[in-house]
């Protein structure tokens, strides 16, 4: 979700690193931005490379990875299906294996770690990888290129989602590779700029509901008003978390984030 802020949380990238290619899904819209951004990392030449986020299940768009074969493991950053409903058939495409041991690893010539970062889904996971003295995190959906992600409650927690981001603060200086948008060039510039934006939106929301507002949607009204009114459901999903973070009652706790495909 991208229209209340539309800019990016940190400088973009002057360049990517050299042993990292983009291949951007061809599935654009309010939710995913320009489309999903996979991620294809090698270090070694002709190596098994490393894939991050095969993406839809769009068959052009996962031969067009596999294009960069040969592939040999798959990593996926959370569960959302704009970024792994494709991985199957990409795995028999590739013959690649689907990576689910998140600890540290060498692949491809790229040390590669996966950092938890629970709250945009609890499933969520940034992956910190160094080749050739040059350092980058992907961070999925937990950081964007551009805007700010979506906390869906239940699934997301907002609480859980402003530690991960407080975690992210320890990497400056260090590219932000996103699941949707351009490539930042500072995760910790990134997380410090949706930190404080998401404590002016729990601002927001305390004083909507000191005025008086009781459910989700009567919170959007008013603290998204200058927001797209066809991101106003996805904004709820967000306010709901906010609510349960702050204490609140929404009255709405048990809808969920059900057809949640995006940021």
């Amino acid at each position: 979700m991208t229209a209340h802020v539309t800019t990016p949380a940190a400088a973009l990238a002057e360049r990517l690193p050299e042993w990292t290619t983009l291949v951007r899904a061809p599935n654009p819209g309010p939710m995913t931005l320009d489309g999903t951004n996979t991620w294809v990392l090698r270090a070694t030449p002709g190596a098994p490379a490393v894939v991050v986020d095969p993406g839809p299940l769009d068959e052009g768009h996962l031969r067009a990875v596999a294009e960069h074969g040969p592939i040999g493991t798959v990593l996926a950053t959370h569960g959302h299906p704009d970024h792994v409903e494709g991985l199957e058939r990409f795995a028999q495409l590739t013959g690649a294996k689907v990576l689910r041991d998140l600890g540290e690893h060498e692949l491809a010539g790229v040390a590669i770690t996966a950092l938890p970062t629970p709250g945009h889904t609890a499933d969520s996971v940034c992956f910190v990888a160094a080749a050739g003295g040059e350092r980058a995190v992907f961070t999925g959906d937990t950081i964007l290129g551009r805007g700010t992600t979506v906390v869906a409650h239940p699934d997301g927690d907002l609480g859980a989602y402003l530690a991960s981001l407080e975690l992210l603060t320890a990497y400056p200086g260090q590219l932000a590779l996103p699941g949707h948008g351009p490539a930042l060039a500072d995760c910790a510039v990134a997380a410090r700029f949706y930190l404080a934006h998401r404590r002016a939106r729990l601002d927001q929301v305390r004083q909507a509901v000191a005025n008086g507002a009781k459910t989700a949607d009567e919170v959007v009204s008013t603290v998204y008003a200058d927001v797209d009114p066809s991101l106003w459901p996805a904004a709820a999903w967000s306010v709901r978390a906010q609510l349960a973070y702050l204490g609140v009652p929404s009255g709405e706790s048990r809808r969920g984030s059900q057809g949640l495909d995006g940021p």
